[in-house]
Protein backbone atom coordinates (compact mmCIF):
# COMPACT_ATOMS: atom_id res chain seq x y z
CA UNK A 1 0.00 0.00 0.00
CA UNK A 2 2.66 2.43 0.89
CA UNK A 3 3.17 3.13 -2.86
CA UNK A 4 -0.50 4.72 -2.53
CA UNK A 5 0.20 7.00 0.37
CA UNK A 6 0.37 10.40 -0.22
CA UNK A 7 4.30 11.80 -1.04
CA UNK A 8 3.50 15.05 0.47
CA UNK A 9 1.81 13.60 3.59
CA UNK A 10 4.60 11.47 4.39
CA UNK A 11 6.84 14.52 3.48
CA UNK A 12 5.19 16.93 6.05
CA UNK A 13 5.33 14.00 8.44
CA UNK A 14 8.75 13.40 7.99
CA UNK A 15 9.58 16.82 8.82
CA UNK A 16 9.22 16.00 12.46
CA UNK A 17 12.74 13.91 13.30
CA UNK A 18 10.98 11.84 15.88
CA UNK A 19 8.48 10.74 13.21
CA UNK A 20 9.75 7.28 11.98
CA UNK A 21 8.43 6.98 8.07
CA UNK A 22 9.62 3.30 7.73
CA UNK A 23 7.61 2.05 10.73
CA UNK A 24 4.45 3.87 9.52
CA UNK A 25 5.00 2.76 6.17
CA UNK A 26 5.16 -0.97 6.85
CA UNK A 27 1.91 -0.47 9.05
CA UNK A 28 0.23 0.29 5.91
CA UNK A 29 1.54 -2.41 3.98
CA UNK A 30 1.07 -5.26 6.59
CA UNK A 31 -2.61 -5.18 6.07
CA UNK A 32 -3.48 -6.17 9.66
CA UNK A 33 -7.08 -5.18 10.75
CA UNK A 34 -7.66 -4.46 13.92
CA UNK A 35 -11.29 -4.99 15.52
CA UNK A 36 -11.60 -3.55 19.17
CA UNK A 37 -15.10 -3.05 21.48
CA UNK A 38 -16.22 -1.69 24.36
CA UNK A 39 -18.49 -3.12 26.96
CA UNK A 40 -21.47 -1.42 28.09
CA UNK A 41 -21.81 -1.14 31.58
CA UNK A 42 -24.99 -1.24 32.09
CA UNK A 43 -25.44 -4.47 30.51
CA UNK A 44 -23.50 -7.06 31.64
CA UNK A 45 -23.53 -10.33 30.30
CA UNK A 46 -21.37 -13.27 28.82
CA UNK A 47 -20.26 -12.91 25.14
CA UNK A 48 -20.16 -15.52 22.49
CA UNK A 49 -16.28 -14.69 21.82
CA UNK A 50 -12.90 -14.38 22.88
CA UNK A 51 -11.77 -10.81 24.27
CA UNK A 52 -7.88 -11.32 23.61
CA UNK A 53 -6.51 -8.09 25.16
CA UNK A 54 -7.57 -5.04 27.06
CA UNK A 55 -7.12 -1.63 25.56
CA UNK A 56 -4.17 0.25 27.53
CA UNK A 57 -6.40 3.62 27.86
CA UNK A 58 -9.56 2.49 28.38
CA UNK A 59 -10.85 -0.02 31.10
CA UNK A 60 -14.07 -1.55 29.13
CA UNK A 61 -12.34 -1.36 25.82
CA UNK A 62 -10.77 -5.09 24.25
CA UNK A 63 -9.45 -5.94 21.15
CA UNK A 64 -10.96 -9.43 19.43
CA UNK A 65 -8.51 -11.81 17.78
CA UNK A 66 -10.92 -12.30 15.35
CA UNK A 67 -14.02 -10.07 13.91
CA UNK A 68 -16.98 -11.96 14.45
CA UNK A 69 -20.42 -11.15 12.38
CA UNK A 70 -21.62 -8.40 14.41
CA UNK A 71 -25.07 -8.18 12.17
CA UNK A 72 -25.89 -11.68 13.56
CA UNK A 73 -24.81 -11.44 17.14
CA UNK A 74 -28.42 -10.70 19.32
CA UNK A 75 -25.93 -8.91 21.77
CA UNK A 76 -24.80 -6.65 19.25
CA UNK A 77 -28.34 -5.72 18.85
CA UNK A 78 -29.01 -5.84 22.42
CA UNK A 79 -26.47 -2.92 22.91
CA UNK A 80 -23.78 -4.99 25.17
CA UNK A 81 -20.83 -3.51 23.45
CA UNK A 82 -20.24 -1.06 20.99
CA UNK A 83 -17.52 -2.03 18.12
CA UNK A 84 -15.28 1.25 18.21
CA UNK A 85 -11.92 2.08 17.09
CA UNK A 86 -9.32 1.71 19.63
CA UNK A 87 -7.07 4.83 19.68
CA UNK A 88 -10.60 6.43 20.04
CA UNK A 89 -11.52 5.10 23.22
CA UNK A 90 -8.42 7.26 24.82
CA UNK A 91 -11.29 10.00 25.30
CA UNK A 92 -12.45 7.40 28.58
CA UNK A 93 -8.77 8.15 29.60
CA UNK A 94 -9.39 12.06 29.63
CA UNK A 95 -12.69 12.31 31.19
CA UNK A 96 -10.77 10.13 34.15
CA UNK A 97 -8.10 12.24 34.42
CA UNK A 98 -9.90 15.27 34.57
CA UNK A 99 -12.23 14.25 37.41
CA UNK A 100 -15.19 15.04 34.63
CA UNK A 101 -16.65 11.90 36.01
CA UNK A 102 -16.97 12.93 39.54
CA UNK A 103 -20.14 15.24 39.31
CA UNK A 104 -23.13 15.99 37.30
CA UNK A 105 -22.48 18.37 34.00
CA UNK A 106 -23.97 19.18 30.83
CA UNK A 107 -22.20 17.72 27.98
CA UNK A 108 -22.61 18.22 24.00
CA UNK A 109 -21.30 15.85 20.91
CA UNK A 110 -21.58 18.26 18.42
CA UNK A 111 -20.60 16.09 15.36
CA UNK A 112 -21.78 12.77 17.20
CA UNK A 113 -22.65 9.94 14.69
CA UNK A 114 -22.41 7.02 14.19
CA UNK A 115 -22.17 7.52 18.14
CA UNK A 116 -19.19 5.71 19.14
CA UNK A 117 -17.66 8.45 21.09
CA UNK A 118 -21.33 9.43 22.90
CA UNK A 119 -21.76 5.99 23.91
CA UNK A 120 -18.75 6.34 25.54
CA UNK A 121 -19.51 9.33 27.27
CA UNK A 122 -22.75 8.19 28.13
CA UNK A 123 -20.67 5.35 30.13
CA UNK A 124 -18.15 6.90 31.48
CA UNK A 125 -19.43 10.79 32.87
CA UNK A 126 -21.23 10.63 35.74
CA UNK A 127 -24.82 9.02 35.58
CA UNK A 128 -26.24 12.26 36.55
CA UNK A 129 -24.99 14.06 33.88
CA UNK A 130 -27.12 15.06 30.38
CA UNK A 131 -25.83 14.31 27.13
CA UNK A 132 -27.00 16.38 24.14
CA UNK A 133 -25.55 13.72 21.04
CA UNK A 134 -26.05 16.18 17.81
CA UNK A 135 -25.70 15.45 14.18
CA UNK A 136 -25.65 17.70 10.98
CA UNK A 137 -26.78 15.18 8.45
CA UNK A 138 -30.53 13.83 8.87
CA UNK A 139 -29.96 9.74 7.43
CA UNK A 140 -26.88 9.89 9.77
CA UNK A 141 -28.62 11.10 12.41
CA UNK A 142 -31.21 7.88 12.68
CA UNK A 143 -28.05 5.87 12.58
CA UNK A 144 -26.98 7.87 15.95
CA UNK A 145 -30.13 7.45 17.46
CA UNK A 146 -30.44 3.95 16.71
CA UNK A 147 -26.51 3.07 18.44
CA UNK A 148 -27.83 5.20 21.51
CA UNK A 149 -31.41 3.64 21.77
CA UNK A 150 -29.13 0.36 21.97
CA UNK A 151 -26.98 1.80 24.88
CA UNK A 152 -30.44 2.02 27.12
CA UNK A 153 -29.64 5.14 28.87
CA UNK A 154 -32.20 8.21 29.45
CA UNK A 155 -29.81 10.69 30.16
CA UNK A 156 -29.27 11.58 26.30
CA UNK A 157 -30.80 14.39 23.74
CA UNK A 158 -30.70 13.19 20.14
CA UNK A 159 -30.76 16.33 18.09
CA UNK A 160 -30.16 17.06 14.28
CA UNK A 161 -28.93 20.72 13.74
CA UNK A 162 -26.53 22.49 12.44
CA UNK A 163 -23.52 23.53 14.82
CA UNK A 164 -24.82 27.37 14.39
CA UNK A 165 -28.04 26.57 16.41
CA UNK A 166 -25.41 26.19 19.47
CA UNK A 167 -25.35 29.86 19.45
CA UNK A 168 -29.07 29.61 21.22
CA UNK A 169 -27.86 27.78 24.61
CA UNK A 170 -24.93 30.72 25.35
CA UNK A 171 -22.35 29.01 28.46
CA UNK A 172 -25.04 26.77 28.63
CA UNK A 173 -22.37 22.91 28.21
CA UNK A 174 -19.83 21.66 30.74
CA UNK A 175 -17.78 19.70 28.43
CA UNK A 176 -18.24 20.07 24.55
CA UNK A 177 -16.88 17.20 22.77
CA UNK A 178 -16.05 18.25 18.77
CA UNK A 179 -14.71 14.88 16.47
CA UNK A 180 -14.65 17.05 13.61
CA UNK A 181 -15.14 16.42 9.85
CA UNK A 182 -11.60 15.35 8.65
CA UNK A 183 -9.36 14.59 5.76
CA UNK A 184 -9.55 10.72 6.97
CA UNK A 185 -5.64 10.16 6.48
CA UNK A 186 -5.90 8.62 10.12
CA UNK A 187 -7.88 5.63 8.30
CA UNK A 188 -5.32 4.96 5.54
CA UNK A 189 -5.26 1.16 6.97
CA UNK A 190 -8.88 0.67 7.69
CA UNK A 191 -9.94 1.95 4.57
CA UNK A 192 -7.88 2.29 1.53
CA UNK A 193 -10.92 4.47 -0.36
CA UNK A 194 -9.83 7.29 2.14
CA UNK A 195 -6.42 7.88 0.21
CA UNK A 196 -8.25 8.48 -3.02
CA UNK A 197 -10.05 10.84 -1.54
CA UNK A 198 -7.31 12.56 0.00
CA UNK A 199 -6.01 15.56 -0.98
CA UNK A 200 -3.77 19.01 0.30
CA UNK A 201 -6.66 20.88 -1.16
CA UNK A 202 -9.09 18.54 0.64
CA UNK A 203 -6.71 18.91 4.03
CA UNK A 204 -7.88 23.14 3.54
CA UNK A 205 -11.11 22.40 3.18
CA UNK A 206 -11.67 20.40 6.05
CA UNK A 207 -9.34 22.58 8.00
CA UNK A 208 -11.58 26.00 7.23
CA UNK A 209 -14.72 23.71 8.03
CA UNK A 210 -13.53 22.89 11.20
CA UNK A 211 -12.98 26.49 12.49
CA UNK A 212 -16.48 27.44 10.92
CA UNK A 213 -17.86 24.57 13.36
CA UNK A 214 -15.61 25.38 16.69
CA UNK A 215 -16.72 29.34 15.92
CA UNK A 216 -20.46 28.28 15.80
CA UNK A 217 -20.44 25.91 19.45
CA UNK A 218 -17.78 27.75 21.88
CA UNK A 219 -20.77 30.36 22.43
CA UNK A 220 -22.04 27.07 24.25
CA UNK A 221 -19.28 26.57 26.60
CA UNK A 222 -19.23 27.55 29.57
CA UNK A 223 -16.40 29.92 31.42
CA UNK A 224 -13.84 27.38 32.69
CA UNK A 225 -15.69 24.28 30.33
CA UNK A 226 -13.78 21.86 28.64
CA UNK A 227 -13.56 21.50 25.08
CA UNK A 228 -12.37 18.08 24.14
CA UNK A 229 -11.26 18.09 19.98
CA UNK A 230 -10.58 14.99 17.91
CA UNK A 231 -10.18 14.16 14.84
CA UNK A 232 -8.71 11.62 12.52
CA UNK A 233 -5.89 13.21 10.26
CA UNK A 234 -2.21 13.57 10.74
CA UNK A 235 -2.81 17.01 9.06
CA UNK A 236 -1.19 19.36 11.40
CA UNK A 237 -3.37 22.23 9.33
CA UNK A 238 -6.64 19.57 10.92
CA UNK A 239 -4.76 19.65 14.23
CA UNK A 240 -1.87 21.78 16.22
CA UNK A 241 -3.15 24.50 13.85
CA UNK A 242 -6.49 24.52 14.72
CA UNK A 243 -5.62 24.35 18.39
CA UNK A 244 -3.21 27.58 17.81
CA UNK A 245 -6.28 29.09 16.14
CA UNK A 246 -8.74 28.40 19.37
CA UNK A 247 -5.97 30.07 21.77
CA UNK A 248 -5.14 32.90 19.58
CA UNK A 249 -9.43 33.56 19.00
CA UNK A 250 -10.26 32.77 22.29
CA UNK A 251 -9.27 32.96 25.70
CA UNK A 252 -8.20 28.94 25.80
CA UNK A 253 -5.31 27.42 27.57
CA UNK A 254 -4.18 23.97 27.17
CA UNK A 255 -4.83 21.06 29.50
CA UNK A 256 -2.48 18.26 29.79
CA UNK A 257 -3.42 14.49 30.36
CA UNK A 258 -0.92 12.02 31.52
CA UNK A 259 0.75 9.51 30.04
CA UNK A 260 1.88 6.16 30.49
CA UNK A 261 5.45 5.52 28.30
CA UNK A 262 4.44 1.90 26.61
CA UNK A 263 1.45 3.29 25.56
CA UNK A 264 3.01 4.36 22.51
CA UNK A 265 0.96 7.82 21.91
CA UNK A 266 3.06 10.53 20.60
CA UNK A 267 2.54 14.11 22.62
CA UNK A 268 2.76 17.01 20.50
CA UNK A 269 3.97 19.98 22.61
CA UNK A 270 6.46 21.33 20.48
CA UNK A 271 7.72 25.17 20.47
CA UNK A 272 6.08 25.66 16.96
CA UNK A 273 2.48 25.34 18.46
CA UNK A 274 1.00 26.88 21.91
CA UNK A 275 -1.24 24.03 22.95
CA UNK A 276 -0.62 19.74 23.85
CA UNK A 277 -1.96 17.48 21.58
CA UNK A 278 -1.84 13.83 21.33
CA UNK A 279 -1.17 12.22 18.04
CA UNK A 280 -1.89 8.09 17.19
CA UNK A 281 0.32 6.48 14.91
CA UNK A 282 -0.40 2.74 13.89
CA UNK A 283 3.14 1.71 14.34
CA UNK A 284 3.53 3.10 17.72
CA UNK A 285 -0.21 2.07 19.15
CA UNK A 286 -2.55 -0.71 18.91
CA UNK A 287 -5.12 0.89 16.76
CA UNK A 288 -5.50 3.34 14.08
CA UNK A 289 -4.46 7.49 13.33
CA UNK A 290 -5.81 9.77 15.48
CA UNK A 291 -5.76 12.82 17.23
CA UNK A 292 -7.31 14.90 19.98
CA UNK A 293 -6.17 17.90 22.30
CA UNK A 294 -8.44 19.28 25.31
CA UNK A 295 -8.53 23.24 25.69
CA UNK A 296 -10.09 25.24 28.88
CA UNK A 297 -12.19 28.47 28.48
CA UNK A 298 -11.14 30.84 30.60
CA UNK A 299 -13.15 33.64 28.91
CA UNK A 300 -16.11 35.05 30.14
CA UNK A 301 -18.83 33.38 28.67
CA UNK A 302 -22.66 34.43 28.49
CA UNK A 303 -24.73 32.50 30.41
CA UNK A 304 -27.86 30.43 29.92
CA UNK A 305 -30.81 30.88 32.19
CA UNK A 306 -33.18 27.46 32.91
CA UNK A 307 -35.26 30.08 35.96
CA UNK A 308 -37.36 31.60 33.02
CA UNK A 309 -38.55 28.15 31.67
CA UNK A 310 -42.11 26.36 32.66
CA UNK A 311 -42.23 22.77 32.75
CA UNK A 312 -46.08 21.61 31.76
CA UNK A 313 -48.04 18.96 33.93
CA UNK A 314 -48.09 15.95 32.69
CA UNK A 315 -51.18 14.60 31.42
CA UNK A 316 -50.64 11.14 32.45
CA UNK A 317 -52.23 9.51 34.81
CA UNK A 318 -50.20 8.99 38.00
CA UNK A 319 -49.31 5.07 37.62
CA UNK A 320 -49.14 5.01 33.98
CA UNK A 321 -45.89 3.67 34.10
CA UNK A 322 -46.32 1.32 36.36
CA UNK A 323 -44.99 -2.38 35.72
CA UNK A 324 -43.21 -0.87 32.47
CA UNK A 325 -40.61 1.00 33.80
CA UNK A 326 -38.75 0.75 37.11
CA UNK A 327 -38.85 3.38 39.84
CA UNK A 328 -41.40 5.16 37.34
CA UNK A 329 -42.09 7.91 40.35
CA UNK A 330 -38.27 9.18 40.02
CA UNK A 331 -39.07 10.07 35.85
CA UNK A 332 -39.81 13.39 34.39
CA UNK A 333 -42.27 12.36 31.58
CA UNK A 334 -42.74 14.01 28.53
CA UNK A 335 -45.69 13.49 25.36
CA UNK A 336 -45.21 14.34 22.12
CA UNK A 337 -47.17 12.64 19.44
CA UNK A 338 -48.99 10.39 21.66
CA UNK A 339 -45.28 8.90 22.57
CA UNK A 340 -44.04 9.34 26.09
CA UNK A 341 -40.71 9.86 26.71
CA UNK A 342 -38.62 9.64 30.09
CA UNK A 343 -35.76 11.57 31.71
CA UNK A 344 -34.42 12.66 34.94
CA UNK A 345 -36.76 15.01 36.76
CA UNK A 346 -33.51 17.17 37.19
CA UNK A 347 -33.07 17.06 33.82
CA UNK A 348 -36.80 18.56 32.66
CA UNK A 349 -35.79 22.23 32.41
CA UNK A 350 -32.87 21.69 30.57
CA UNK A 351 -34.51 19.67 27.87
CA UNK A 352 -37.71 22.45 27.61
CA UNK A 353 -34.31 24.29 27.06
CA UNK A 354 -33.06 22.07 23.74
CA UNK A 355 -37.26 21.64 22.70
CA UNK A 356 -37.36 25.53 21.89
CA UNK A 357 -33.76 25.89 20.22
CA UNK A 358 -33.21 22.59 18.79
CA UNK A 359 -34.37 20.25 16.24
CA UNK A 360 -34.79 16.76 18.47
CA UNK A 361 -34.63 13.41 17.32
CA UNK A 362 -35.54 12.00 20.39
CA UNK A 363 -35.27 12.96 24.28
CA UNK A 364 -34.88 10.61 27.47
CA UNK A 365 -36.47 6.88 26.40
CA UNK A 366 -39.40 6.30 24.09
CA UNK A 367 -41.42 4.31 26.65
CA UNK A 368 -44.38 3.94 24.27
CA UNK A 369 -47.92 5.52 23.02
CA UNK A 370 -50.54 6.30 25.20
CA UNK A 371 -53.79 4.82 24.50
CA UNK A 372 -56.03 6.97 27.17
CA UNK A 373 -56.12 3.71 28.95
CA UNK A 374 -53.30 1.39 28.20
CA UNK A 375 -49.80 1.69 27.19
CA UNK A 376 -48.21 0.39 23.78
CA UNK A 377 -44.54 0.05 24.37
CA UNK A 378 -41.85 1.37 21.85
CA UNK A 379 -39.06 -0.58 20.85
CA UNK A 380 -36.74 1.56 23.04
CA UNK A 381 -37.99 0.42 25.83
CA UNK A 382 -37.58 -2.72 25.68
CA UNK A 383 -33.92 -2.25 25.62
CA UNK A 384 -33.99 0.57 27.88
CA UNK A 385 -32.11 -0.65 31.75
CA UNK A 386 -35.04 1.16 32.98
CA UNK A 387 -37.57 -1.53 32.02
CA UNK A 388 -38.97 -3.09 34.86
CA UNK A 389 -37.74 -6.25 35.54
CA UNK A 390 -40.54 -8.03 36.83
CA UNK A 391 -41.99 -8.10 32.89
CA UNK A 392 -43.01 -11.15 31.40
CA UNK A 393 -40.06 -12.66 29.23
CA UNK A 394 -38.36 -15.22 27.52
CA UNK A 395 -35.06 -16.37 26.73
CA UNK A 396 -34.12 -17.70 23.15
CA UNK A 397 -31.12 -19.82 21.93
CA UNK A 398 -28.71 -17.97 19.36
CA UNK A 399 -30.42 -19.43 16.43
CA UNK A 400 -34.46 -18.58 17.32
CA UNK A 401 -33.16 -15.07 18.92
CA UNK A 402 -31.91 -14.50 15.31
CA UNK A 403 -34.74 -15.49 13.61
CA UNK A 404 -36.67 -13.18 15.84
CA UNK A 405 -34.55 -10.20 14.71
CA UNK A 406 -34.99 -11.26 11.14
CA UNK A 407 -38.77 -10.58 12.37
CA UNK A 408 -39.46 -13.78 11.61
CA UNK A 409 -42.91 -15.55 12.99
CA UNK A 410 -42.11 -17.21 16.43
CA UNK A 411 -42.83 -20.92 16.63
CA UNK A 412 -46.18 -20.64 18.95
CA UNK A 413 -45.28 -23.75 21.13
CA UNK A 414 -42.40 -22.64 22.61
CA UNK A 415 -45.20 -19.73 24.51
CA UNK A 416 -47.56 -22.26 25.92
CA UNK A 417 -46.26 -21.76 29.24
CA UNK A 418 -45.77 -17.73 28.57
CA UNK A 419 -48.41 -15.59 29.97
CA UNK A 420 -50.75 -13.85 27.30
CA UNK A 421 -50.05 -10.60 25.94
CA UNK A 422 -46.10 -8.48 26.37
CA UNK A 423 -43.50 -10.14 26.25
CA UNK A 424 -39.80 -9.22 26.64
CA UNK A 425 -37.54 -11.60 24.03
CA UNK A 426 -34.01 -11.67 25.43
CA UNK A 427 -30.56 -13.31 24.63
CA UNK A 428 -28.48 -14.15 27.77
CA UNK A 429 -30.92 -12.20 29.81
CA UNK A 430 -30.34 -9.10 28.02
CA UNK A 431 -33.96 -7.52 25.89
CA UNK A 432 -33.37 -7.65 22.48
CA UNK A 433 -37.37 -6.78 21.40
CA UNK A 434 -40.99 -7.17 22.23
CA UNK A 435 -43.57 -9.80 20.98
CA UNK A 436 -47.24 -10.40 21.84
CA UNK A 437 -48.49 -13.52 23.00
CA UNK A 438 -52.28 -13.90 21.82
CA UNK A 439 -54.29 -16.81 21.65
CA UNK A 440 -53.45 -18.48 18.75
CA UNK A 441 -50.49 -16.60 17.47
CA UNK A 442 -47.68 -15.06 18.42
CA UNK A 443 -46.75 -11.41 16.94
CA UNK A 444 -43.25 -10.45 16.56
CA UNK A 445 -42.81 -6.59 17.27
CA UNK A 446 -38.94 -6.21 16.35
CA UNK A 447 -38.89 -2.90 14.27
CA UNK A 448 -38.92 -3.66 10.63
CA UNK A 449 -36.33 -0.81 9.46
CA UNK A 450 -33.91 -2.33 11.94
CA UNK A 451 -34.05 -5.90 11.04
CA UNK A 452 -31.15 -8.06 10.09
CA UNK A 453 -31.24 -9.56 6.59
CA UNK A 454 -31.27 -13.22 5.90
CA UNK A 455 -27.56 -13.58 6.25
Amino acid sequence: MSNFLPNSLIQRLGVNPTFDKDAFIAAHEDGNQITSIRLNPFKPTELDFYLSEQVQWCDRGYYLANRPQFTLDPLFHAGAYYVQEASSMFIAHIIQTLGLDEEALFAADVCAAPGGKSTLLNSYLHPNSLLLSNEIIKSRSIILQENLTRWGASNVVVSNNDPSAFRRLPGFFDLLLVDAPCSGSGMFRKDEDAIDEWSEANVKLCSERQQRILSEVLTALKTNGYLIYSTCSYSEEENEDILDWLMDEFEMETVDVELKEEWGIVKSNSPKHQATGFRFYPHRVKGEGFFVAVLRMKQLQPSFSLKKLKVEKSPLPKDALKGWVKDYAGFATLVHHDTIHIFAKEHELAIKAFQQVLYLKNAGTAVGKWLGKELVPNHDLALSIHLDEAINSIDLTLDLAQDYLRKEAMPQELFEGVKKGWCIVKYKNLPIGWIKVLGNRVNNYYPKEVRIANL
